[in-house]
Parts: structure tokens; sequence; C-alpha cells
């Protein structure tokens, strides 16, 4: 049985690795076995560099801190070897690093996730990393709707245009 200190240390990490994934718009589980330091490193500094925090952590405080943080629906995914990203603002940048690095090491592989506390699997993981970035998104969204007014503003300039034509032909031809 473990001791008094030991406990209290792990309650501890519980309840930190909980108060974060409870402010975390999306996290990523994976199992990292078989990667090198080396590969490792690299992984960490490009999450690191997208606003994400990668950890490697026990099965067991990982399942009750997703327990405490009220996201359900992970437990089948925490054996072997694990660890999490998470991230409080951008959905995709973990998933899209974690795709691009798995499509290079055989070993490593997505096991699920959570987007704003409800669960995916690895496909809902994949979909997430396939979609574009937030910038483009937005773009998209504001093209989609200024292209209505566009069309109006184009319709309205021709209509305008043709009146003028039309007043310009009668003033010749009464000038005339």
């Amino acid at each position: 049985m473990p001791s008094e200190k030991t406990l209290e240390l792990k309650k501890q990490q519980v309840a930190a690795l909980s108060e974060s994934l409870k402010n975390a718009c999306t996290g990523i589980i994976v199992d990292y076995k078989g990667i090198s330091v080396a590969d490792d490193t690299v992984l960490r500094k490009k999450l690191r560099e997208s606003g994400n925090t990668y950890t490697v952590v026990k099965n067991t405080i990982l399942g009750r801190a997703l327990e405490a943080a009220g996201i359900e629906g992970l437990e089948a995914h925490l054996e072997g070897s694990t660890a999490i990203a998470y991230s409080a603002d951008d959905y995709t940048s973990a998933a899209k690093a974690f795709f691009e690095y798995a499509s290079k090491h055989d070993n490593f592989k997505v096991k699920a996730g959570f987007i704003d506390g409800k669960a995916i699997d690895a496909a809902g993981v994949k979909a997430l990393a396939d979609l574009p970035p937030k910038e483009v998104l937005i773009a998209q969204v504001l093209g989609g709707l200024n292209a209505p007014i566009s069309g109006l503003a184009n319709v309205l300039n021709g209509t305008i245009r043709g009146l003028a034509i039309v007043l310009n032909a009668i003033a010749e031809k009464q000038s005339a």
C-alpha cells in the first residue's frame, strides 16, 4: 500500500490534470510506444509551438482526471503507453501534428480524444486533423456571406448602368 505522502502527491497530480482538462477545448490521447527520445523531442517542440500541452501520464491518473473533469467514454483507450496533448484555445493543431507524425512513424498511433468535453474516437480525431486552419474557415464563411451582397451590388449596378444608357440615348435623340 502506498504511503500517505505518495497518495497525496498522486491526488495533487489528478487535481492539476483535471483542472487543465476542464479548461481544454480539445485533447488527444496517443500510444507513443517505440518512438525515440529525439523523435519525441521534435514532437514536443512542435506541439509546444502551437500552444498545446503534451504530457506522458499513467493510465490510472489520466482516468481519474478525466472522470473528475466530467469527460466520459475514454476509459477503454487507457491501456499501454499513454500520452495526452490538450489545448485551451486551438481545436486542430494537436490532431494535425499527431497525424503528421504518425504518418512517418508506424508504431505511433492516435487512440482517441475529446472536443469540448465529449469523447471522440480515432476517426473523429482524424476528421479534426483534416479541417482547414481557423483562418481559412473564417475566410470561407465571410466569402459565403459576401457573395450574395456582391451579387446584389452587381445587379443594381447593371440596372443603373442600363438606365444611364437609355437616358443618354433619349438625350441624344432629343438633341438631334
